[in-house]
């Protein structure tokens, strides 16, 4: 059995089970930092991102009985927290209208779609790439980060987001127009990095 912070997982798990504070605080700072990251490419900001954080902790320590020992105790915790942070996309997309396949924005201006190849990438910091996924809308940026990076099909987001299968399709190729535009300075075409590969 693996061990967190040489205790044994097990006995974590028990622990959290029992409410003891101590093991759901170990369990917190042993996975609270790759948990972040992953809040960060579905929220605006760093604040945000913790909310989202918070309420999946919440989740977990309320679930964790449920975790039977079987595969990853972090592939687990990973699942809670990309659907609390699908959840909080559900509370939020009012600021948004559906209108055909596309989202139109609450300004009222809809993003067209530029036709041609995927261009290739210069080696792009991870943090450039994660801003600049924060700066798609809500909309876009959550399909981008379940399709791209979390690997779901478009089928699994429709069902996910309550959308139908055109509008993931056409919000994931949005997104990447929108991301080219916002990196377009750091663009080489010589490089072979492309930002559908991010992980």
């Amino acid at each position: 059995m693996s061990e967190i912070y040489n205790e044994p997982l097990i006995d974590l798990v028990n622990g959290c089970v029992n409410k003891n504070r101590k093991s759901q605080e170990i369990v917190f700072k042993k996975f609270h930092g790759k948990m972040l990251g992953i809040c960060m490419r579905y929220s605006k900001d760093k604040e945000e991102a913790r909310d989202i954080l918070q309420d999946s902790f919440i989740k977990v320590y309320s679930n964790i009985k449920n975790y039977g020992g079987n595969g990853s105790f972090e592939g687990w915790i990973r699942r809670i927290v990309t659907n609390t942070a699908i959840d909080f996309y559900r509370r939020h997309k009012h600021s948004e209208v559906r209108a055909g396949s596309e989202i139109v924005e609450s300004t009222g201006e809809s993003i067209t779609e530029d036709e041609g190849e995927e261009p290739d990438y210069l080696s792009i910091s991870p943090k450039e790439i994660l801003n600049a996924v924060q700066n798609l809308s809500p909309a876009y940026r959550t399909v981008f980060s379940l399709y791209a990076i979390d690997g779901f099909s478009h089928k699994e987001i429709a069902e996910k987001l309550g959308i139908n299968e055109g509008t993931s399709k056409s919000n994931f190729s949005k997104a990447k127009v929108n991301l080219r535009k916002a990196l377009k300075d750091k663009i080489k075409p010589a490089d072979q990095i492309r930002i559908t590969s991010y992980k």
